[in-house]
């Protein structure tokens, strides 16, 4: 078996604490670590490197009323800004100083921790995967970039975000859509389920179409992905596709989720022979099948 890729010193889970909602001070031993400080709010500036670049304003907006009648409940963890060292950049927490500002406060409570560049990136990533309203694409987006450039495996992921390997290989399987289809979830017109359902589809994206258009149940649209596109309502000649095993099917699930592209096995018939089709979207897609190649 190969040797996992080694993972950040810190650990996953030491970073996750940081980004969980534990109080910021506590009796005993561990008061120093989590005691928390107020910084001015101009001190503080944002991670010019944040994965995550859209912010709805009504929920900011919302947070912002919050905040002007309970004040910052959660402090923010920062580090001393490494081009600046009179202020504080932002690790976890955007959101928090964003909605700040729209409130008018003058300072906030905060965590100075000592993280490098890839640390504080790995957290981002972390504190928007814990988000509610991340979308699944972005949450796939997010477990694919811990994975791969993390070198955390799935196992590992589950564990420490409290959610199963089920879930994240499903979730991660949505990444192997084309970016029309993808499109579709992120505007919330497909659900997750519609999305997984089109996953093995030979045309994905013309069936994406067809469900928004007639507003079809993941049942259906599970039903449609078998069939294949029926186009106006007329029936192509069906096909006679052999029916794959149980164990085909599983290890193209679970290649299609490690690579984030679509991957079918095919066997020769009656032979132990065959091939492996791997489906790219794009030239990005190309190179990063490429450079895992070459590994």
């Amino acid at each position: 078996m190969a040797e996992k890729k080694r993972g950040l010193g810190r650990g996953l889970s030491a970073l996750m604490s940081d980004v969980g909602n534990e109080p910021a001070e506590r009796e005993g031993g561990e008061a120093t670590r989590r005691a928390e400080r107020h910084l001015p709010i101009e001190r503080i500036v944002p991670n010019p490197d944040q994965p995550r670049r859209s912010f709805d304003k009504d929920k900011l907006q919302d947070l912002a009323d919050s905040i002007r009648e309970k004040g910052v409940i959660q402090p923010l963890i920062v580090r001393v800004d490494p081009k600046n060292s009179k202020q504080y950049q932002i690790v976890a927490g955007e959101r928090r100083w964003r909605a700040a500002q729209i409130a008018q406060l003058h300072e906030l409570p905060v965590l100075v921790r000592e993280f490098d560049d890839t640390e504080v990136l790995e957290i981002a990533i972390i504190e928007n995967i814990q988000r509610a309203d991340l979308n699944p694409v972005e949450e796939a987006a997010g477990y694919r970039q811990l994975i791969d450039r993390f070198g955390h495996t799935q196992e590992q992921l589950a564990q420490a975000l409290g959610k199963s390997r089920s879930h994240i290989a499903n979730q991660m399987r949505l990444l192997s859509l084309p970016r029309d289809v993808l499109d579709l979830l992120e505007a919330d017109k497909l659900s997750a389920g519609h999305a997984r359902a089109l996953i093995t589809a030979e045309d994905p994206s013309a069936l994406a179409g067809i469900v928004v258009k007639k507003g079809l149940s993941v049942r259906e649209t599970e039903r449609l992905a078998k069939q294949g596109t029926q186009g106006k309502g007329k029936s192509k000649t069906k096909t006679t596709t052999p029916e794959k095993d149980a164990d085909t099917v599983a290890l193209e699930g679970d290649l299609t989720a490690n690579l984030g592209m679509k991957v079918s096995v095919n066997h020769d018939k009656g032979q132990e022979s065959g091939q492996i089709v791997i489906r790219y979207n794009s030239l990005d897609d190309l190179d990063e099948l490429c450079r895992k190649l070459t590994l």
